[in-house]
């Protein structure tokens, strides 16, 4: 049951948002800021943003050595360097944008950890610095030749550098979204589950589970920024949840001898210090299945995995104690390129960021919003 004022002044928009993280609150933004007059309502689930947006652990990366050669088994040579350049291109922006300082952005540099089996990898650093010369203009990719000045264990038999690479905090990173929405005049009600999305007639169906409450929305255009959770609004979406596993560690009683973000296996294990601690992550591929799902709960398999890490071969020989862990829920199809396209009358969407939601957000939300401007 909803008063007069209510049904009068908050259920009707120009532009309706399905889900408060980066590429949600950056759609707004980018709409609201093209046009000022526009009302715009974006919608979140819960009180923060559900997925990954401020679970992630805070890299600002667009890819390893190894993840990018990995690449290639799925994609073509233009499609992986596009990739690259959008998820590089996209970090400058936000960075120019909000300014370092609002970010807590450090350029720390990345590095990833070679071990034996993936020696190979190496042979091929130079063809894929040229490769990548047109975005960087300088090798992205060096051999790091002080390999035991780092103290890993002898598992790891090279350290690749990557000079372009650094590391921020998605807090403030929100924190600033949230601000510069406001500031435009941008809604946003939290605590409301998007159940139906008329993607012809802008109609947008919500529930407050709390209170027993159905909120009827209507909207010019609907933006479906909901990433991995995207296929119960769109089901025809190619799309697959990926968890992803953070851990991070009391407060070390030992100095760290190294600074900057860190990449194993692919990309998919990834590590770096936070307050003295040790934060570290990822390794889904160690159960891609259990990891399609769309719960927040910690798969033991991986927690064991990542510890094990963490003691033998980040640490060999120190004793780690964890603190904290979390998931965050991503999003993954076919290729790892971001879906961004209308789907319907007044509807589009932009989805699957594949686990790059920091460096590819902000530019998704702005492709986005453009799109649903068109025919204003």
């Amino acid at each position: 049951m909803f008063s007069y004022w209510e049904n009068k002044h908050f259920f009707n928009y120009d532009l309706i948002v399905i889900g408060a993280g980066f590429v949600g609150l950056s759609t707004a933004i980018h709409y609201k800021s093209r046009n000022p007059k526009a009302r715009v309502l974006v919608l979140e689930r819960g009180v923060f943003p559900t997925g990954a947006s401020t679970k992630n652990a805070g890299f600002a990366c667009f890819g390893s050595l190894t993840e990018i050669l990995d690449d290639f088994w799925s994609m073509s040579p233009d499609e992986v360097v596009d990739l690259v350049e959008r998820r590089y291109k996209g970090l400058q922006k936000i960075r120019k944008k909000f300014g370092d300082k609002a970010l807590s952005y450090q350029g720390t540099k990345g590095f990833e950890l070679i071990e034996g089996e993936q020696l190979s990898a190496l042979d091929q650093m130079e063809s894929i610095n040229k490769l990548l010369r047109n975005i960087f203009k300088k090798e992205v990719f060096s051999l790091e030749s002080e390999t035991a000045a780092f103290g890993f264990s002898d598992r790891i038999k090279a350290v690749v550098r990557n000079r372009y690479e650094g590391e921020l905090d998605p807090g403030k990173y929100l924190n600033a979204l949230w601000q510069l929405a406001g500031k435009l005049g941008v809604k946003i009600l939290t605590g409301l589950e998007v159940m139906e999305v008329g993607k012809d007639d802008g109609t947008v169906l919500a529930e407050d589970s709390r209170l027993n409450l159905v909120f009827n929305f209507s909207g010019k255009k609907v933006a479906i920024c909901t990433n991995a959770f995207t296929k119960k609004i769109w089901p025809e979406s190619d799309l697959q949840p990926g968890r992803g596993l953070v851990m991070v560690s009391t407060p070390l009683n030992f100095e760290i001898p190294w600074e900057g973000t860190f990449h194993m296996d692919k990309g998919y294990v990834y590590f770096r210090k936070i307050d003295g601690r040790l934060l570290l992550g990822g390794a889904r591929n160690k159960d891609f299945e259990g990891e399609k799902s769309l719960k927040n709960e910690v798969n033991p398999k991986i927690k064991f995995h990542l510890e094990k890490l963490a003691q033998e071969v980040i640490f060999p020989g120190k004793r780690i104690t964890w603190e904290m862990e979390w998931t965050g829920i991503m999003a993954f199809g076919p290729k790892k390129s971001p879906l961004i396209q209308k789907v319907g009358e007044k509807a589009a969407a932009a989805v699957r960021l594949g686990g790059m939601g920091v460096a590819l957000g902000w530019q998704a939300g702005k492709e986005l919003s453009k799109i649903l401007d068109k025919g204003n």
